[in-house]
């Protein structure tokens, strides 16, 4: 292992407990409010209040599912998965956002309108119990949004983990949604209206389905296989096209294989009036040099074209 290939692993190591720890301060504060919110809103018979509580259930299973994650993606590479599991993030990510739209999207859409259609009135106690329980909620889920920016804004490599960026996405969304359910609970007190509190729950619904949308999107691109961000591919391009033996990048291509891999695949033509060996060298100083300029290159391959001589142009 080279020098290079164990500051990686160390920064690695050290990215992956972060976001553990701020996986499991999620999930310990959606566990908590999950059961608070679910006693509520069945006292209450507070269709805002369920449909947070839904949240909250959906946000604690993708938190499990987000430490499977960060645990299965570390496995070596084997003769089975010769490019390693570092895409086992992006799995776990996609479910993490069907489970959103599944137990958080459709059953708050579900609790909406079932609110419409009986019109079911409140007590006074069960309006105050639910907003105690909001309050409580909005001080869990704040503080374990501010913990994810916090290692987000400190840790600029962090904001690329999929497990990070989805913890910042639900409980940016649960704090928009105890937002709307309390709005909705104190509309309906005022009012005597139940259609504010059934508005709340189809508003908390659709933005999960949005937030789901997104984060659905994004794992997907990832899986199927995603190219390096321009900047790092131009940089890439423009030093093999300033090394003497190389006459043309007639190809570029580039994936990332997880956090911390990317394979790197070049079809190169060299000057003419090399011989075999001095091309099976060149090859070797290239793929040392990339890898030590940018780590993160695990795997490079070079497709190498000879270039015609004068004589066959």
């Amino acid at each position: 292992m080279t020098g290079a290939d164990g500051q990686r692993d160390r920064g690695s190591t050290a990215r992956d407990v972060r976001t553990r720890v701020t996986v499991l301060v999620a999930l310990g504060a959606n566990l908590v409010i999950a059961a608070a919110k679910t006693a509520a809103g069945l006292f209450a018979g507070s269709p805002a209040l369920l449909s947070e509580a839904a949240h909250s259930v959906a946000d604690s299973l993708n938190e499990v599912f987000l430490l499977i994650a960060v645990r299965r993606s570390k496995r070596p590479a084997d003769d089975r998965h010769p490019f390693g599991y570092g895409k086992e993030r992006y799995f776990w990510a996609l479910l993490a956002a069907v489970g959103i739209f599944v137990m958080g999207g459709c059953f708050s859409v579900y609790q909406g309108v079932q609110a419409l259609r009986t019109d079911q009135q409140e007590s006074l106690k069960g309006y105050l119990a639910g907003l105690a329980v909001l309050g409580v909620a909005l001080l869990a889920d704040g503080g374990s949004l501010v913990r994810a920016l916090y290692q987000a804004r400190r840790h600029r490599d962090a904001t690329t983990d999929p497990a990070l960026r989805t913890v910042i996405a639900e409980d940016a969304t649960a704090v928009a949604g105890v937002l709307l359910a309390a709005g909705g609970i104190a509309l309906h007190l005022a009012t005597g209206q139940v259609a504010w509190e059934a508005g709340a729950s189809l508003g908390i619904g659709l933005l999960l389905v949005y937030v789901a949308y997104r984060l659905t999107r994004e794992a997907r691109d990832r899986l199927i296989g995603e190219a390096v961000d321009t900047q790092l591919r131009d940089r890439i391009g423009d030093f093999l096209s300033s090394q003497d033996e190389i006459d043309k990048v007639a190809a570029l291509l580039t994936m990332r294989l997880g956090l911390d891999s990317v394979l790197v695949a070049a079809r190169i033509d060299l000057v003419p009036g090399l011989d075999s060996e001095e091309v099976e060298l060149v090859c070797v100083r290239l793929k040392q040099r990339i890898t030590g300029k940018w780590p993160e290159a695990e795997h490079v391959f070079l497709d190498i074209t000879e270039a015609p001589g004068p004589e066959e142009l």
